[in-house]
């Protein structure tokens, strides 16, 4: 039906009689409105209120579309969508901003979170683990704004990375040897890299007798291994309590007997207690990081550091002493995600760590850097 203020009455008065969107339902209500129409009519519209009430409503069709990441909504007229080759428009859209505002209160709603205008965003994740972010209008414009992030279907393995360019045999058989040789990583890049994609395929070669302990913020991690135990932190409620942050599950990870310490995304005060097990004999630890560098990694830890009560001195040597290598990924033209560079940390006379190229791998053909002796002596 296209009248929308006709459709909003049978909304309401749906609402009002706490009824279900059925052909019945629908027809009285069309006919209390004083609405002639024909079955095929009655059936949109039934159509249309289920999926209102439904999962993402008409954003279910996109959200489940082979190899989409990102499903995103500027208000009720743009709807993109990112299948891994960049952003492309969707052939969807929202009769109104109203529709758009009812949708992201709804899946806040089933995430437990409040969304309105007292508390206009949220940052939440639903049952099937979509990474939902709303922001209310009129703060947001041109409309309401809503983030979905998809949650990897499986895990992809190096073999496949290579074969979708991410990777060459060279930089594959070297991450291979770098998870092999238990050295301390980070993996980094700027959003929609692929940090947790690689990290995931990395922590599938572990060996099968080693206890992964995963924390996260929400769960994207999904590696292929025998013996994966997970953690995930946990907002406050509307009253305010029930906060579980990643610091308060990393101390926990450490008393759970981890051969491999692992944090989705250092983005916080867990940088503290991260370097900390680093420095305490818990070998082969690694995370995801958003820096636009390999040269960036030691700023982006003092920040973190420095934020969370250390003094800029005690993050670099921790720092120096915890983390062996660091991951480089950027995101190329077209979309293509791909490892850029390895890069091994080295501390100056001042007592200040930097980042060392060690394999410069962005033209495809391994290149070694100032650092790679470094790379070949951890590897050793």
């Amino acid at each position: 039906m296209s009248n929308p203020q006709i459709v909003e009455r049978i909304r309401q008065r749906l609402a009002n009689e706490t009824t279900e969107p059925t052909a019945h339902s629908v027809a009285a209500a069309l006919r209390a409105e004083h609405q002639l129409a024909g079955s095929g009519t009655v059936l949109a519209l039934v159509d249309q209120l289920r999926s209102e009430t439904r999962g993402a409503g008409p954003l279910d069709a996109l959200l489940a579309l082979p190899g989409v990441t990102d499903v995103l909504v500027n208000g009720p007229d743009e709807v993109y969508l990112d299948r891994g080759m960049g952003l492309e428009r969707a052939a969807v859209s929202f009769p109104d901003e109203e529709s758009v505002r009812r949708l992201a209160q709804r899946l806040a709603t089933q995430a437990g979170r409040r969304l309105d205008d007292a508390s206009p965003w949220v940052d939440a994740r639903l049952a099937d683990g979509t990474r939902l972010h709303a922001v209310l209008a009129p703060l947001a414009r041109p409309g309401t704004l809503v983030s979905l992030r998809v949650p990897a279907r499986r895990s992809f393995t190096l073999t496949e990375l290579v074969s979708a360019g991410s990777l060459s045999d060279e930089a594959s058989e070297c991450l291979r040897r770098v998870v092999s040789s238990r050295a301390a990583f980070i993996v980094t890049g700027g959003t929609g890299s692929g940090k947790t994609t690689l990290l995931a395929a990395l922590l599938s070669t572990v060996d099968p007798s080693e206890r992964l302990v995963i924390v996260e913020d929400a769960t994207e991690l999904r590696p292929d291994h025998p013996h994966v135990v997970g953690l995930e932190a946990r907002p406050a409620n509307v009253e305010g309590a029930g906060l579980v942050t990643v610091r308060d599950l990393v101390r926990q990870a450490l008393r759970m007997r981890p051969d491999r310490l692992v944090v989705g995304e250092v983005r916080g005060a867990e940088v503290v207690d991260l370097l900390a097990a680093l420095n305490t004999g818990h070998e082969g630890g690694c995370g995801t990081l958003h820096a636009n560098s390999a040269a960036d990694v030691p700023a982006r830890f003092e920040a973190l550091g420095v934020a969370a009560g250390l003094p800029r001195e005690a993050v670099h040597s921790q720092l120096g002493s915890s983390l062996d290598l660091v991951i480089h990924l950027a995101r190329g033209v077209g979309g293509v995600r791909r490892v850029e560079q390895v890069a091994v940390f080295q501390r100056s006379s001042d007592g200040l760590v930097t980042c060392v190229p060690a394999l410069d791998l962005g033209s495809g053909a391994a290149s070694p850097g100032p650092g790679h002796d470094r790379l070949l002596d951890i590897l050793s």
